[in-house]
């Protein structure tokens, strides 16, 4: 590697979208497990209920919306599509980045970064701050606009992550509640046996479908939202640190210090080798 010290280069990538296959493949496993158990029961038409799922995946919807505005509600698809394709940065790449950005300002001063306009576009977000570096905002304003949002990013994925992590806890509610509704029904019905079967059926498997859709799906969705949440967070932490550094002149060794302080383990850099 070249001494970055006498280099002008900034080698900066894309956030790329990422398919998270793990959730994939576990979705695939669980149903699949579930679908051998029904099958080599030999009585896979009992398990599919009309009522049963309209009373556990309607409900589900009707009162997870209850406690939301139709603006986060208008967001469930994005929500959903987020968890299984997102953007994913690779956090050593990028505190590198951050690191050729600030030896460059240090050098040759902060203007300079704005010749670098086509090659920080790469990554909208370091973009967008350097932008606010070079148009000469102070510390303290790029402190404060950066932390906003920030803090308006976690409070999307908070809502998104919530909406999923509400409906969990209620798919199984509604499932005990088919099933007292078909209970009910069969104890209102004993003097006709033609009736006890279907009654039955729908307390049962709307007990079936809650268990699933709440603990197969939805959990680990959100679950899954909220981990993504926090390397979002971690990625603009980095650049956050990396901005206010480049403001006020500091050295690019302290800079690297801070940074590994926010990198993972496995993600720390030696940048000044």
């Amino acid at each position: 590697m070249a001494d970055p010290l006498v280099t002008d280069k900034i080698n900066i990538s894309s956030p790329r979208t990422k398919i998270d296959f793990p959730t994939i493949f576990g979705l695939i496993v669980a149903f699949s497990l579930i679908g051998s158990a029904l099958v080599f029961g030999g009585s896979v038409g009992s398990f599919f209920n009309i009522p049963a799922a309209f009373i556990v995946i309607g409900g589900t919807i009707a009162v997870t919306s209850i406690g939301y505005t139709s603006h986060d509600l208008g967001k469930a698809w994005a929500i959903i599509r987020s968890s299984l394709f997102y953007k994913v940065r690779d956090p050593n790449a990028l505190a590198t980045a951050l690191l050729d950005i600030a030896v460059l300002a240090k050098k040759k001063g902060i203007l300079t970064i704005s010749q670098q306009e086509e090659t920080l576009k790469k990554d909208p977000y370091v973009a967008y701050a350097m932008r606010y570096i070079t148009d000469g905002f102070s510390v303290d304003d790029i402190l404060q606009i950066l932390t906003h949002d920030m803090d308006a990013l976690i409070d999307r994925h908070k809502v998104g992550a919530g909406i999923i992590r509400r409906a969990s806890e209620i798919a199984p509610a509604m499932g005990l509640i088919g099933t007292l509704v078909g209970l009910v029904q069969m104890l209102s019905q004993l003097n006709d046996p033609a009736s006890i079967g279907p009654a039955m059926a729908v307390a049962l498997l709307t007990t079936f479908y809650g268990a699933i859709l709440g603990t197969v799906i939805l959990a680990p969705m959100a679950a899954k939202l909220e981990r993504n949440a926090a390397h979002d967070v971690m990625m603009k932490d980095l650049i956050l640190s990396a901005s206010v550094s480049i403001v006020k002149t500091e050295s690019p060794r302290k800079l690297e210090t801070v940074l590994n302080a926010t990198l993972p383990p496995d993600a720390k850099i030696n940048y000044f080798k």
